[in-house]
């Protein structure tokens, strides 16, 4: 009998009727099979938001990392926590008030209709890029968890299939519920884990004998070094403001008070698991010095006995499926709202948008398998991705705290130089002149901001975050 494979039955088996039973509060046809009708309460977005952080990059990435350069790796989920915890501070509660759907919703509602189109672009890349990290780290779950029965690639199928089958079924309201459930696995499956594993190396004194000697495998801040925690810090604030499926959770909150304290609990949550997963990574690092660096968390709990190991490993899975759903309801949300709805079919529908929403949601699914079989070193891939946030960023600050300084063409101008200058640092090598690109991002995307201001003679219709708008129908206003 196979525990571990049991134990992993049964959560996705609660996860299911968890979707089955969302489907009795999707009220308000696409809205909420989107937007779960706008009623998300603190705790659903205060475990929302740490679902979506708690992925493949938060666990596998973070232990991948920890394997090579130690406890330091930890920082990453440091950062995540610090971006959710900015946006409720600042953010969240101005975002719930404007009623909108996606931020490229925003942009043409403030600036023009060319910004909607290059932002929407730019963010289904976003979201296709973590989505395909999801199922890369799947993959290396079920592999050492089983591998009589799945290999990478087939683990990376199977994750999957069951991503978007609870995806599918139940909307934002199965994403929301199931996050709930799913935050208490991870915390169950890593702390049971993190325990364990150092236990049977004989506590940390046993694990400092057993790693090779002068690696900074327990300094805060050597391993990866400040410049990278910065940049990991200055990259999850960024992407936290503007990327939509971390804004489309504020978007769905019941008010204001709800989307802010729900942003600041849930940054509260992530912060302990990044270097709790970076422990397990040390541990690796001193049991098993030659396996693949993606296989070090897995590999460690796959040590445990067959209980420990089941919860653990579901704990890790959990992780993939609470960022992974969210990611694919925010990609339909974004090809639905600011591309099917607004320039093919403006005047379908109810029931024809609900089935156009679950059919990208299986086209985008099918999209990033493919995409993450070529995906390699998680963090890093990510990191990358996410500096296209930006651009975002920058203009979203602006409307919502300077909006004078806003002009027709700058949500156009600055979201398109941003998306050009990742571009240019992938293929053009000579421009990397600092450590990550996040360090150019933001000079470069506030300067073209200015220019625009400069030369465009247009100003942005910008009305007060208070002026009730008309572009969502009353009734699927929670």
């Amino acid at each position: 009998m196979n525990i571990p494979l049991l134990i992993v039955i049964a959560y996705i088996v609660v996860l299911y009727a968890v979707s089955w039973y969302s489907t009795k509060l999707n009220k308000g046809g696409y809205l909420g099979y989107l937007l779960a009708g706008r009623g998300f309460t603190t705790s659903i977005i205060s475990t929302m938001v740490a679902g979506l952080a708690i992925g493949g990059a938060s666990t596998i990435g973070v232990a991948e990392q920890a394997y090579k350069v130690g406890i330091s790796a930890g920082w990453y989920n440091g950062a995540w926590a610090a971006g959710a915890v900015v946006v409720g501070l600042v953010m969240a509660s101005k975002l719930r008030s404007l009623e909108v759907t996606t931020i490229p919703e925003l942009f043409e509602r403030y600036f023009d209709t060319s910004g909607r189109i290059v932002g929407v672009f730019g963010q289904v890349v976003i979201q296709m890029v973590i989505t395909a990290l999801q199922y890369v780290a799947g993959g290396a779950i079920l592999a050492a968890l089983m591998p009589e029965f799945f290999t990478f690639k087939s683990g990376m199928l199977v994750s999957a299939v069951t991503f978007i089958g609870i995806t599918l079924v139940g909307g934002y309201w199965a994403a929301g519920l199931s996050n709930f459930i799913n935050v208490i696995v991870i915390y169950i499956g890593i702390v049971t884990g993190a325990i364990l594993s150092i236990s049977k190396v004989g506590g940390f004194s046993g694990l400092s004998a057993s790693l090779p000697a002068n690696g900074p495998w327990f300094s805060m801040f050597e391993g990866v070094g400040m410049a990278m925690i910065i940049a990991w810090f200055t990259v999850m604030i960024t992407q936290a403001c503007s990327n939509q499926a971390v804004t489309q959770i504020a978007f769905a909150a019941k008010d204001g008070k709800s989307a802010k304290m729900g942003f600041i609990i849930g940054g509260l949550i992530i912060f302990p698991i990044g270097f709790l997963s970076a422990i397990l990574g040390i541990v690796a690092a001193a049991k098993y010095p030659n396996i693949a660096p993606a296989m070090a968390l897995p590999k460690v709990i796959l040590d445990l006995d067959p209980v420990s190991a089941g919860l653990a490993l579901s704990g890790l899975w959990a992780a993939d499926v609470s960022t992974a759903v969210g990611l694919l309801l925010g990609s339909s949300t974004l090809i639905v709202n600011d591309i099917w709805k607004r320039f093919i079919q403006p005047d379908m529908s109810e029931k024809r948008q609900l089935m156009i929403s679950r059919g990208i949601v299986l086209v985008i699914s099918l999209l990033t398998y493919w995409m993450a079989t070529s995906v390699l070193g998680i963090i890093k891939t990510l990191l990358i991705g996410l500096t296209l946030t930006t651009s975002y960023t920058t203009v979203l600050l602006f409307a919502l705290f300077a909006p004078s300084l806003c002009k027709k063409g700058s949500a156009f101008w600055t979201v398109l130089v941003g998306i050009l200058f990742l571009v240019a640092w992938q293929f053009v090598p000579a421009i990397r002149v600092v450590s990550h690109p996040i360090y150019l991002a933001w000079p470069i995307s506030v300067l073209t901001f200015a220019i625009v201001y400069i030369l465009d003679p247009r100003p942005a219709k910008i009305p007060s975050i208070n002026e009730k708008t008309n572009s969502v129908p009353e009734a699927a206003v929670g």
